[in-house]
């Protein structure tokens, strides 16, 4: 298997977020690349650079007004007199739709849903190369690859059409999504990170070409809190386009295995012509974060049930966060995916 990967996605070196109105080291950390690298490799992955695709394949679901920002913000934020080294939001809007604030500060609550994004030099850049990553790897199983793993870092699927959070800018999977809609007329998303994509659903919940399905840690009690709800089903022509398949708390293999049946189920009745895997690694009983308790070993039968589907399919990476396990639990999806 393919693995697309550009040493830019490495630049965005994110310092602090809140958790609990509290300042923590910010975990969206570059060493998550060498681990998942490693991962890749063991899993006999051939890596390779992405090509440059300039702002078409992210303008195909994001907005320009908040790729404008995302270009801009960095440099006009070093103009305000005491302001914070990274890009930081303190104010949000609680509403949307009413007046764009012409300020930076006021630009950046409307754009970033919570600390976790912060904005600096490189990231940009990395966003931009992330996303390419997974432009390419759509585009190798357009051309006939069985299956290909976007290395996408900084990861995509909590950013909206028009908004950052959760450490993510560029949604990577919905890019992955738009472009393979070139080719399909139907595609699926697919989303087994421990939180729920809510960026991704987002982007496609008024869409009937596009079924977004995600298993995650109930959010009741959990991020992203506000979204990815069981009664939340699309709206407008995408109504009944979108599944979500909340966990209770330290749900392990079993309880997951058994949600991923019922969401193969619903991704098999959409009839999708290729599907887009948006794979965190999150849900590991051993990550930093600890919602979901599934194993090393678990990870391999997830693949191997997706894999069963036999469709061309995008893995893009999403959440996985720094721990011992980080690299085998890529080798133990990627290859349980190759085997069957």
């Amino acid at each position: 298997m393919k693995a697309f990967y550009a040493d830019e996605q490495k630049r965005h070196d994110p310092k602090a977020f809140l958790s609990s109105g509290a300042p923590k080291p910010n975990p969206e950390q570059p060493e998550r690349v060498e681990r998942l690298l490693a991962g890749a490799r063991a899993a006999g992955c051939e890596i390779v650079r992405p090509r440059e695709h300039g702002l078409g394949p992210v303008a195909a679901v994001h907005t320009p007004e908040y790729l404008d920002f995302l270009g801009h913000i960095y440099e006009r934020w070093q103009r305000i007199e005491g302001a914070s080294e990274e890009v930081i939001p303190n104010i949000h809007p609680i509403a949307r739709g009413g007046s764009y604030p012409a300020s930076a500060v006021g630009q950046a609550g409307y754009h970033m849903a919570d600390t976790s994004c912060p904005i600096s030099a490189d990231t940009w850049e990395s966003s931009l190369w992330s996303a390419w990553s997974a432009v390419d790897a759509a585009e190798a199983v357009m051309s006939g690859e069985p299956a290909a793993y976007a290395l996408c870092r900084p990861p995509g699927h909590h950013a909206f059409a028009d908004v950052a959070g959760g450490f993510c800018f560029i949604n990577n999977s919905a890019v992955a999504a738009q472009r393979l809609r070139k080719h399909a007329a139907r595609v699926a998303i697919l989303d087994v990170d421990l939180h729920h994509g809510n960026g991704t659903q987002g982007i496609f919940y008024a869409r009937p070409d596009v079924l977004t399905v995600s298993i995650h840690a109930d959010p009741i009690r959990f991020y992203p809190f506000f979204w990815g709800h069981a009664d939340e089903r699309g709206e407008g022509p995408g109504l009944g386009y979108n599944l979500n398949l909340p966990l209770a708390r330290r749900s392990a293999d079993a309880e997951f295995l058994a949600a991923l049946d019922k969401g193969l189920q619903r991704i098999r009745a959409f009839a999708p012509e290729a599907i887009v895997v948006a794979l965190g690694l999150d849900c590991f009983e051993g990550d930093p974060f600890g919602g979901l308790s599934v194993t090393t070993p678990g990870f391999a039968r997830i693949a191997e049930a997706i894999a069963k589907l036999r469709l061309p399919t995008v893995i893009v990476q999403e959440g996985g966060y720094l721990c011992d396990a980080l690299s085998d639990n890529l080798t133990s999806f990627l290859t349980g995916f190759a085997g069957v």
